[in-house]
């Protein structure tokens, strides 16, 4: 639509001026224009009895009124800050500020001090750690090169698990320490559990009012809702919104004998329009032992059929089926404890909470669930739906992904360890491993949906060397990545490290090893069975006593890709290449630490760990 003079105040030049520039703009341009005539208009009010009038032609852009620039640093271990950065930059930039979104390994820690808006999010690993991604810009920040940032304003999103004693504390480690370098927090910091949605969107809309408040936007704010991380170009299936799909195979790929079970699981993606590449993760609500949820029901005296609100927004269900399919009953966690106080009034549970107990409240809910507590404690009296109220959702279980688009369109992989043993007198079992082996086959459907992971990828350069160190079922994401590199023809040498206990028995996808071996897609492996040589060997054995080619592999720009077990396993293998850089490369230890820190800075050395 063209303006017309007619009844126009603009004369000829500017309305084809305007009618060139109107049509070119996107709605967020359109948003901040007229943000910024509001603002000069009222600029104008305020002046007019005291400035002469002036030639407008010459008047520039005042300083104030230009568009007020936001960073955005996130860091994440399995994507989900990622997604919520790429969220919240949208928002922002709709509100017309000019959006600068990074991952805190990318961002220049020198620039800290020229930023005036800093928003961060970020996940915390393990115990207490930041992310992998994250280090980097942690140490600096934690150190006495971290400069003064009296200017700054900035606002700390923190995503965490409560069910880990140092819940969200790589967040409130930033809080605290952009605090004391002097900066000033534009909102307070959200703590947000594993169902994050909520808490992360209001958050979204504290910051988009601060920042509109204090003049860096546009007068229109649409306030963010459910925080969906996929793209409206993706499928219409998500964290929030999963996809119901059905299995195709679920075989056992352990031998006769084996004290393990560790099944593949191939699932149809068809018609969800799914996508994923190598390196992602599948996430799968899974559901609670019908066992337990009966077990527990008996336990409190209560009706199975009684109907109970799941949600804030009233949502019903049958107390049996909500507890088999919404709320988590297998993980006690002290700020449970603590709401678990606050509708029983237990004196017993009250002292376990008191200072001076901290090491028997961990004893004590380590490898505990909730039959356990309502048993030990006598919580008989509390009602039903007062204690569901205080239960939080099941939390997906996130898999890695241990197949190649390419390769097996519509379908998805996962390899998935069965968890079983017996602790305090009873039985235990991982909650979705279980389920899986125990109560899906093939025709039954589960709901899904995809993890991005933008921090364990592939090189994008198919010519680039891989060094792949996967024990168990952190092998999966690397059958992913020779598929891909199988399918696409990539030429770069690959280097399998795989670890298990028995050879006979417990060798996962053997047979596609041998025959990438064969064809070249595999350029070599090295496996290691702790179980069958006197002397326990693992993968970090197996590297050590390849140090010299594999020092020369680093040194040809070869990746090096990790996966499987955080708590020791990865310091293992991390360990060893230090040990590697320091006896081929003559490195002393702190070098040693600084080329892997990096490697990572340059996405040559990434992880997967859990």
């Amino acid at each position: 639509m063209e303006l017309q003079v007619t009844n126009s105040p603009f004369n000829q030049e500017q309305v084809e001026l305007l009618n060139r520039l109107l049509p070119t703009l996107t709605d967020s341009q359109r948003s901040w224009l007229s943000g910024y005539i509001a603002a000069i208009q009222g600029t104008a009010a305020a002046s007019v009895a005291t400035a002469p009038q002036a030639n407008t032609a010459a008047i520039p852009v005042p300083a104030a009124l230009a568009p007020k620039e936001v960073t955005v640093l996130y860091g994440s271990q399995t994507g989900n800050g990622h997604g919520l950065s790429k969220k919240l930059s949208k928002k922002l930039e709709e509100i017309g500020l000019v959006v600068t979104m990074s991952s805190m390994s990318d961002f220049k820690p020198n620039n800290l001090k020229k930023l005036q808006n800093l928003l961060i999010i970020v996940s915390t690993h393990g115990e207490g750690e930041p992310p992998d991604n994250a280090i980097p810009f942690y140490e600096f920040l934690h150190s006495k090169r971290a400069p003064q940032v009296e200017s700054l304003q900035y606002s700390v999103l923190a995503l965490g698990d409560t069910s880990y004693e140092f819940f969200c504390q790589t967040g409130k480690d930033f809080d605290k320490r952009l605090e004391e370098l002097g900066g000033k927090r534009l909102t307070p910091r959200v703590d947000c559990d594993v169902d994050f949605d909520e808490s992360a969107a209001e958050w979204m809309n504290q910051v988009l009012q601060s920042l509109n408040e204090a003049g860096a936007g546009s007068s229109v704010v649409e306030s963010v809702s459910a925080v969906a991380l996929s793209d409206s170009t993706e499928s219409e299936f998500s964290r929030s919104n999963p996809f119901q799909a059905e299995i195709l195979e679920n075989l056992n790929l352990n031998g006769r004998g084996s004290d393990r079970e560790t099944r593949h699981i191939e699932i149809s993606l068809e018609g969800s329009n799914l996508q994923y590449e190598p390196g992602d993760s599948l996430g799968i609500y899974p559901e609670n032992h019908p066992q337990l949820v009966d077990d527990l029901i008996a336990a409190m005296g209560w009706n199975a059929d009684e109907v109970v609100v799941i949600n804030k927004h009233g949502e019903a269900r049958a107390l049996r089926d909500a507890l088999l399919r919404h709320y988590e009953i297998t993980v006690l966690t002290k700020p449970l404890i603590e709401q678990v106080v606050k509708i029983s009034g237990n004196e017993g549970l009250r002292k376990l909470l008191e200072p001076g107990h901290e090491q028997e409240l961990r004893t004590y809910i380590e490898e505990r669930d909730l039959l356990d507590l309502v048993q030990d404690y006598g919580l008989q009296q509390v009602a039903a739906s007062d204690f569901v109220s205080i239960l939080r959702k099941i939390p997906a279980r996130l898999y890695s992904i241990a197949s190649s688009s390419k390769a097996f369109p519509d379908e998805v992989h996962v390899t998935v360890r069965t968890v079983r043993y017996e602790a305090h007198g009873r039985d235990r079992y991982g909650v979705c491993s279980v389920q899986l082996a125990e109560r899906l086959e093939a025709g039954d459907t589960l709901p899904v949906y995809v993890q991005h992971n933008p921090n364990f990828k592939l090189p994008e350069n198919p010519d680039t060397p891989i060094i792949m160190i996967g024990p168990g079922t952190g092998v999966a994401p690397f059958r992913a990545f020779l598929g891909e590199r199988e399918e696409t023809g990539a030429g770069g040498k690959s280097w399998l490290f795989y670890g298990d206990q028995h050879f006979s028995t417990d060798f996962l996808y053997q047979i596609e090893w041998q025959r990438w071996l064969k064809d070249g897609v595999l350029t070599q492996m090295d496996v290691a069975f702790s179980r069958d040589t006197d002397k326990k060997v693992y993968v970090q054995h197996r590297m050590l006593e390849r140090s010299k080619e594999l020092y020369q592999w680093l040194q040809n720009g070869a990746c090096v890709y990790v996966c499987g077990d955080e708590k020791k396993m990865a310091h293992d293998v991390h360990s060893a290449l230090g040990a590697i850089l320091e006896q081929e490369g003559g490195m002393s230890p702190e070098e040693a630490a600084e080329y892997l820190g990096l490697m990572q800075q340059e996405k040559r050395y990434q992880r997967d760990v859990y």
